[in-house]
């Protein structure tokens, strides 16, 4: 019988990956790969290995969810090893579990092989806790934007708590959330929008609710990226990329 083993990638950095996802891949037969996977991952996978691209991006979809779905029972048929790589951790906005649903009712073995979510892994690479004593008492994780392109009603559920809330795949309703935190905590609360996290070319802006939008607009900040709203936000490290004909270097600030 078949196994599919779901793998959670990490936030981007290939070296924050889990010792078990980098054996796991080893072993593979076939990799189903999204597009927030760093390409350098697969280098861990065999010569023999097939590798199959099934990424999506805001508004781009290579394929769609049921494809992706019925792909992963196809190679069951045909291979052992079966992974199914996903940025970050595979059951955090990563629809694993609909995966995992369809591969059982087909008859697969299903392993999971979390992943470090980019939604606690990236704040505090930018030294942002998302915790921290006397600050603030829970976090919030939130989809900035559902599958019908809505802004998600939690968002103004969390902008009523003194919780930090972390909002993924938000750039699209950016100036809403903004509207809603400024009128429920004060245009003075911090924010911190942070793009392609952990990777070389990581860029944010950290600063207060009323300045935000000119900072992404000067930086030209959009996605893939995170936004983290609350006190902990002003503990972080703001880093710029700055282009230099055929340099590029990092200011932290």
């Amino acid at each position: 019988m078949s196994t599919l083993y779901l793998i959670g990638a990490g936030p981007g950095d290939p070296e924050l990956i889990t010792l078990k996802a980098v054996n796991t891949l080893k072993k593979a037969q076939v990799v189903l790969y999204d597009a927030l996977v760093n390409p350098e991952l697969l280098n861990y996978c065999s010569a023999e290995c097939e590798l199959v691209y099934v990424g999506k991006k805001p508004g781009i979809h290579q394929y769609q969810q049921i494809y992706i779905n019925d792909m992963i029972v196809d190679n069951g048929k045909r291979y052992e090893h079966v992974v199914r790589l996903k940025g970050g951790d595979s059951f955090v906005f990563g629809r694993g579990h609909e995966e995992l649903e369809h591969a059982r009712a087909h008859g697969m073995n299903v392993e999971i092989v979390p992943g470090i979510t980019s939604a606690i892994s990236v704040p505090a690479m930018s030294e942002i806790p998302v915790t921290k004593r006397g600050v603030n008492e829970s976090f919030w994780v939130i989809t900035g934007t559902t599958s019908s392109l809505e802004m998600s009603g939690d968002i103004a559920l969390a902008a009523k708590s003194s919780a930090t809330v972390v909002i993924l795949m938000g750039m699209r309703h950016l100036s809403k959330i903004v509207e809603l935190f400024s009128e429920a905590r004060g245009e003075n609360e911090a924010i911190a929008v942070i793009q392609n996290g952990s990777k070389e070319n990581e860029r944010s802006a950290i600063c207060e609710l009323h300045e935000i939008e000119n900072q992404v607009e000067e930086q030209g900040l959009g996605s893939p990226a995170i936004i983290v709203i609350g006190e902990v936000a002003r503990l972080g490290k703001r880093k710029i990329v700055e282009a230099y004909s055929a340099s590029i270097s990092v200011q932290e600030v």
